[in-house]
């Protein structure tokens, strides 16, 4: 049971690594763009912090967040679980940005 239990827990901090995460941001935004008119699809990027390897800035104009969010929204059900909550929390982030920015 022990052994199940931890092995489980593993796979979650497993796909909670920063290539993971990587590989996962560089997948919605390759879609992101393929989605976007030709004029945006340079103002849609991520930035991967060299020392914080979990921190990613992402650089995104206004008028593209609504193609990262469908991107995003496309992805998730292919992402593991805490992969997927990461980029949940993500969008949420981006929501209450935008929700800010219309007040």
């Amino acid at each position: 049971m022990f052994r199940i239990l931890n092995d489980r827990i593993a796979q979650l901090q497993r796909n909670l690594q920063p290539d993971i995460l990587a590989h996962w941001h560089k997948q919605v935004i390759h879609d992101a763009r393929d989605m976007a008119p030709p004029w945006l699809q340079d103002k849609i990027s991520v930035i991967q912090d060299p020392y914080l390897p979990m921190k990613f800035n992402l650089d995104i104009s206004k008028r593209a967040v609504s193609y990262y969010m469908m991107a995003l929204h496309q992805n998730l059900p292919n992402m593991p679980l805490s992969t997927q909550l990461y980029f949940l929390k993500v969008y949420e982030c981006l929501n209450d940005e935008i929700d800010r920015q219309l007040v």
